[in-house]
């Protein structure tokens, strides 16, 4: 009873249709996310949203989740979220600064690397690039 519909991690395909279980506010964010340029903050932030509140980092192959797919199971998350809709939103802008902040410390690790592989070659400790 496997699905094709099983990927690792939430696909932001599926984004779209959860946009009626809620109300206004989450209609919203669902616009807001989908409308915005591929892989931006705000896609990102969403789908970092969903992966938490689905718990797809705990899913695997073999689970009930796993077995009924990625859109099942995200439908249910939202539906079943006990909060309101402003707290949702409050989980997407935690998620979405989280993104943010893991790409600003990612570009300054890179910068850094780069500033040090740069060194390495001034100083001719790095022949091997040559």
């Amino acid at each position: 009873m496997y699905v094709n519909d099983t990927e690792i991690l939430f696909p932001f395909r599926i984004a779209p249709g959860l946009r009626d279980l809620r109300g206004q506010r989450w209609r919203h964010l669902v616009d807001l996310a989908c409308s915005a340029p591929e892989a931006s903050v705000d896609q990102l932030g969403f789908s970092l949203l969903l992966i938490r509140l689905n718990g797809c980092i705990t899913c695997h192959a073999n689970s009930y989740r796993a077995m009924r797919g990625c859109t099942v199971c995200a439908s249910q998350a939202v539906k079943r979220f006990k909060g309101r809709d402003w707290e949702l939103l409050a989980l997407y802008r935690a998620a979405r600064a989280d993104v943010e902040a893991f790409l600003v410390r990612g570009k300054r690790v890179r910068e850094a690397e780069e500033s040090l592989l740069m060194e390495a070659v001034d100083e001719g400790r790095a022949s091997w690039l040559r």
